[in-house]
């Protein structure tokens, strides 16, 4: 009887385990993603983590010196504004369990495609265009010693002559990882919003460019943005409902 219960118990565990989501295969991700406490930053990702809380150390500080052996300064210290976007970013590649939704097919620790909404790409820009930057592709452009320490090959110019707006920026900083969406709502803002509207945006991101897939794809979209407006008065309910307390 005992045997069967541990052996029940495992399987429960096991069974359990399975249905949790799969995280990227990076050198720092965990195989599934789970609870985190003690998050310093990404906290948007505490409850369902593909990272660990001690991971979000480095990105606690501010000015962030340096990720693992990425430095962050070679330019100079990032403003607090460029900063932000930035670890909204490796906060999303390294704790997101949404991210292995668009795992390279031949890098399963890179992403691919991901779909970006133009309105964080147009934020992301406007918040470090008089930041400067010493590459174009911070994935291959980097001189890297034999400590994997990353140094600048070029001058450091500001980010808004080393791009031209939002979507050069998101579609070139980290190679083809991103992808500005068409849509307005059926992309990723990296914000609490972005589990809530995930079917959509799995959708939008595997559906063809036929006649119907075409007509499916506005219902989509239509119900993409109803489900936004519920959203926002959910939010706004709770909002108040706080006010009054």
């Amino acid at each position: 009887m005992l045997k069967f219960s541990v052996f029940l118990l495992f399987a429960i565990l096991a069974v359990s385990a399975s249905k949790r989501p799969r995280c990227l295969k990076g050198p720092t991700h965990k195989s599934r993603a789970t609870p985190e406490t003690d998050m310093l930053e990404c906290t948007l990702y505490e409850k369902s983590s593909c990272c660990h809380a001690h991971f979000t150390k480095e990105l606690a500080q501010s000015p962030v010196i340096k990720v693992q052996n990425t430095y962050w300064n070679r330019c100079g210290n990032l403003s607090e504004s460029c900063e932000s976007y930035m670890k909204k970013m490796e906060c999303f590649y390294r704790c997101s369990p949404l991210a292995a939704h668009w795992a390279d097919d031949n890098y399963s620790a890179g992403l691919d495609s991901v779909p970006i909404c133009q309105k964080f790409c147009d934020g992301w820009y406007e918040a470090c265009k008089n930041d400067f930057t010493c590459v174009n592709n911070w994935l291959t452009d980097w001189e890297i010693d034999e400590k994997g320490e990353n140094h600048c090959k070029n001058e450091c110019i500001p980010y808004s002559q080393m791009y031209s707006n939002g979507t050069d920026m998101c579609e070139t900083m980290w190679g083809k990882s991103l992808k500005v969406s068409k849509s307005t709502c059926r992309c990723l803002n990296l914000n609490e919003t972005d589990a809530s509207l995930l079917k959509y945006i799995v959708q939008d991101s595997s559906s063809s460019s036929s006649s119907s897939s075409s007509s499916s794809s506005s219902s989509e979209e239509r119900a993409c943005h109803k489900k936004v407006i519920k959203l926002e008065q959910l939010k706004e309910a709770e909002e108040e409902g706080l006010e009054k307390e």
